[in-house]
């Protein structure tokens, strides 16, 4: 992705990214029951989680789709492990940080696809399941959700899941055409 230079993601925050093939991505029923067993309390209330986005064979046939993905991750400082509001602030800053890199791939929907962390935050109340997505160019899909083992996934690509005391890191994944 030639979008993508090193010094583009080092200024945008970003930590630690790996280049990586999408038929090479593993999907997993296990990861996705997490979400279905109320893991993160957002099964079933938003179009970027399933069961909206479809089984874990769904997710692969999605993801196969696409020629190549970038991983990436930022870490985030908190005040202390129990910092939850510093948690959240650094959930939107990532999502922010994946809104920039989606508009340096030129906010093309048809031709990236955007995984993040968690749910979507776009609206205070989602759609789902009555009325389509007020913003499906820029949905962006649940990681976990799709069944992927995030921290299997960052060890592969010699990443760090954990990046020490008093931090959250937030991975996400740019795939494209």
């Amino acid at each position: 992705m030639k979008v993508f230079t090193e010094k583009a993601l080092i200024e945008r925050g970003i930590k630690e990214y790996a280049f990586i093939d999408p038929k090479n991505l593993e999907f997993s029923e296990d990861i996705q029951k997490l979400c279905n067993n109320g893991a993160c309390r957002m099964y079933n209330k938003t179009w970027a989680c399933p069961p909206a986005i479809g089984d874990a064979e769904e997710c692969r046939k999605r993801c196969n789709g696409y020629r190549e993905a970038l991983l990436f991750s930022s870490v985030y400082e908190l005040e202390d492990s129990f910092d939850y509001e510093g948690m959240v602030d650094a959930g939107v800053r990532f999502r922010e940080l994946c809104d920039e890199l989606y508009l340096l791939c030129g906010a093309d929907s048809q031709k990236y696809l955007v995984l993040c962390n968690g749910a979507c935050i776009r609206c205070e109340k989602c759609t789902y399941p009555d009325s389509p997505c007020r913003f499906p160019e820029k949905l962006f899909l649940s990681l976990e959700g799709h069944g992927i083992n995030v921290s299997l996934l960052a060890k592969s690509c010699g990443m760090k899941y954990i990046n020490g005391k008093d931090t959250v890191t937030y991975f996400g994944m740019i795939l494209c055409k």
